[in-house]
């Protein structure tokens, strides 16, 4: 089952949010398996703990539900994740649009390969159409929102793969 690290941060946060204690995803006969425990779980006093179910994966431990480990745990797992990549983000506030107008074909593809300065998308703000251009020579590697979403600062947008 693949697996990207924002989907990873997504649950991580889920199971923050919701107050989960464990969550369970099995698909084609892998498993991936969360645990939190700690002090702020209401089921335990044992140190937070992501358990993923792969053989070949070791265990993340977090310290006692502080944000802050969360935060540095994230921060270290795309490190690891990002390296030769580079991302696109939402200079400010708007609606994220992948094509001049409706109808036109987006500005970029994944997989396509764009040059520093190429007008990637728009996003609109306050009725003002602005172009977002690429700050980065590389390949597509993923469109992070979806076109005709609300977009905040900094937002990711693009992730590139350099070179």
């Amino acid at each position: 089952m693949d697996i990207d690290l924002k989907q990873l941060r997504d649950l991580m946060r889920a199971i923050r949010q919701f107050d989960l204690t464990s969550l369970i995803i099995e698909k084609n006969g892998e498993r991936i398996e969360m645990r939190r425990t700690g002090s702020n779980c209401p089921a335990s006093n044992i140190a937070n703990q992501i358990t993923p179910a792969f053989p070949t994966r070791s265990q993340v431990a977090l310290e006692p539900t502080s944000q802050r480990a969360v935060d540095i745990a994230d921060k270290e797992l795309e490190k690891a994740s990002d390296a030769g990549f580079a991302y696109i983000t939402s200079p400010f506030v708007g609606t994220f649009f992948r094509s001049p107008t409706p109808g036109e074909p987006p500005y970029v593809e994944v997989g396509q390969h764009v040059s520093s300065g190429q007008t990637l998308c728009i996003v609109e703000a306050m009725k003002l159409m602005n172009e977002i251009e690429s700050e980065y020579s590389g390949t597509i590697a993923e469109i992070l929102i979806e076109n005709g979403k609300p977009v905040e600062y900094g937002d990711r947008l693009f992730k590139i793969a350099l070179g």
